[in-house]
């Protein structure tokens, strides 16, 4: 997996410096990201001595992602707008996610809602096959652009993203089973292509739930030697709060449901 070193992080000062070696990142920017990270750190969104996700998030330039309006806001605590009626998630989300999955280097992960590229982008530093699907296709056609001038700009790792336009529901079955699966969009229910798609002792995390309210669900697939699959549902936050993500669109208009496609 192409990826580079990582950077020296025991504070700003030491981050900073290593960061202008090893990257072109603008340095105000690094160090917003730095300081970003440390919240993570006293948030729990990312766990002390988990080197793998701290990595990601801090080798990923946030700011690329997000509209020239709002980066001056790259880092902020809150969700941006990305156009199309749609946001990128706030960093805190993202990392806790990412946490949950847990994703190894040869793990096959597919991701639902594309978005920015900015989920992607993360989980590019931890797998070697990213795939993503993102219903908007304009998004979809903005965002590979984006990830096109960063591989140009010799950011090799974002070469383990592979990008689709589509409607994520159905997952990407062609290039499944995913021992992963990370869903940035909000439903009531799990969608059951995606349990298919979800290969054995893989892992989803998935906002489930009414609008403006989800529970983050961390969703374990277990099949025994006698071909019984078991499902086991747990919540990323422990009860101790939920969230609020855009709609799961369907294609054609709508949103999907669990009790009735609307």
């Amino acid at each position: 997996m192409a990826t580079l070193p990582l950077p020296d992080y025991k504070d700003k000062a030491s981050f900073v410096s290593s960061m202008s070696r090893i990257t072109n990142h603008d340095k105000a920017m690094v160090a917003w990201r730095f300081d970003r990270f440390k919240a993570l750190l006293n948030n729990k969104d990312l766990v002390a001595g988990s080197e793998k996700e701290a990595k990601a998030f801090l080798l990923t330039a946030r700011e690329e992602f997000t509209l020239q309006r709002n980066k001056p806001r790259a880092y902020d605590h809150a969700f941006l707008d990305i156009g199309y009626g749609v946001t990128i998630s706030g960093p805190h989300l993202v990392m806790r996610m990412t946490s949950a999955l847990d994703v190894q280097p040869d793990d096959k992960v597919l991701e639902v809602g594309t978005g920015s590229g900015y989920q992607s982008a993360i989980l590019a530093h931890l797998s070697n096959n990213v795939n993503s699907v993102e219903i908007i296709e304009p998004l979809h056609e903005r965002t590979k652009a984006v990830y096109k001038k960063l591989v140009e700009a010799g950011n090799a790792v974002y070469q383990n993203v592979h990008l689709k336009s589509g409607d994520g529901y159905h997952g990407w079955e062609e290039n499944g089973p995913y021992n992963k699966i990370i869903v940035t969009c909000a439903i009531d229910h799990i969608p059951p292509p995606l349990l298919k798609q979800l290969a054995p002792n893989g892992v989803m995390v998935i906002p489930v739930g009414p609008p403006g309210k989800q529970t983050l669900l961390k969703v374990q697939k277990s099949v025994d030697a006698d071909g019984k699959v078991t499902i086991n549902r747990t919540d990323v936050y422990n009860g101790r709060r939920s969230v609020s993500f855009v709609p799961f669109t369907k294609e054609g208009g709508g949103t999907w449901s669990g009790k009735g496609n609307r």
